[in-house]
């Protein structure tokens, strides 16, 4: 780890403007000095941003506003997100240790990095670390990496819980930088590897984001969160999925899907959507969704089982959520 300069402005305004070419932002720094101590990310200054007005949770008529800067414990245990966002609560608790839910942010959980050990490891070929130098992952390892949505460039996993939880809940992401204020969905703000997977987000240098705006529907209040691991102490997906149904009269009339751990982003499976829509919850019903699931999934030479694995959790979520919902009638 080099040497660096290190400043914590006090208003957002302060913060991009220290934000040089050679410098990046810092908040909880779960996952930043982790990727500084292994040689990933070598910032010339750190700018901390711990110090801005950006926490704060706060229900706004239909809406959750969640403030960047607010701790992953905070927000589980919020009482509206547990009552009306279930999805929400349990995928941050299956993401990380009590210590670190203590210390990671929301804006920082949206940004964290691939925990691909190509990506993390400088003396091995990465075109999302070093552009145009290689994907090693593509001939080595690749029992953990992902089946949908990868390139010919990259096919590390996204490793965030709570941004699938969020794109199941049609969340928006406020950003806030030199260009002035914007709010962008959830679903276009993380980027698929393509030819540039060194290019994450749609954020610009300089960027920053502010806070993130939930609905509060009838289909987040019916959502549920698994996760597949391993073993059972925290670790990072080989499949997770965020699942909402919204049934009425006995008919789905509208659904969320969104897998983890088997793609390159929070990844929104509309096919398994679709083939729910219109039918009765039913374990026939969810095999379809699960199977529909697998759509575009690509798989190499170790990781097909991931594409077995989505059908089976998709569909043992969706059965879950529905005997939930059962007892509570």
């Amino acid at each position: 780890m080099r040497p660096f300069t290190y400043t914590r402005p006090d208003e957002p305004a302060h913060a991009w403007a220290e934000l040089g070419p050679d410098a990046m932002y810092i908040a909880g720094g779960t996952n930043l000095v982790d990727l500084m101590k292994c040689g990933v990310a070598d910032p010339a200054r750190l700018v901390d941003i711990g110090g801005l007005p950006l926490g704060g949770i706060a229900p706004d008529g239909d809406t959750l506003r969640i403030g960047a800067l607010v701790r992953n414990s905070d927000l589980a245990a919020h009482p509206v997100v547990a009552e009306r966002l279930p999805v929400l609560a349990q995928a941050l608790l299956a993401g990380a240790s009590p210590q670190l839910r203590n210390l990671a942010t929301l804006g920082g959980n949206l940004m964290q990095r691939t925990r691909c050990g190509y990506f993390r490891d400088p003396s091995m070929p990465c075109n999302k670390r070093l552009p145009e130098s290689g994907c090693a992952a593509l001939d080595g390892d690749h029992r953990g990496h992902a089946v949908l949505g990868t390139s010919e460039r990259c096919i590390a996993t996204h490793p965030s819980d709570l941004a699938v939880a969020l794109l199941a809940l049609g969340a928006r992401v406020r950003i806030d930088g030199p260009g002035g204020p914007r709010v962008e969905p959830i679903d276009t703000f993380h980027l698929p590897p393509g030819d540039t997977p060194e290019r994450e987000t749609t954020l610009a240098h300089g960027e920053l984001i502010t806070g993130v705006e939930v609905p509060l529907t009838a289909l987040g209040a019916h959502s549920y969160y698994l996760k597949v691991r391993e073993r059972a102490s925290f670790a990072f997906a080989m499949c997770s999925v965020a699942v909402a149904l919204d049934v009425r009269e006995g008919t789905v009339h509208d659904a969320r899907i969104v897998l983890g751990g088997v793609a390159t982003t929070p990844w929104r499976a509309g096919a398994a959507e679709t083939a729910l829509i219109g039918a009765p919850p039913s374990t026939a019903a969810f095999a379809r969704a699960g199977e529909a699931a697998t759509e575009g999934a690509r798989p190499l030479r170790d990781n097909a089982y991931k594409v077995e694995l989505i059908r089976r959790v998709v569909a043992r979520a969706l059965t879950t959520l529905t005997a939930v919902e059962g007892d509570r009638g």
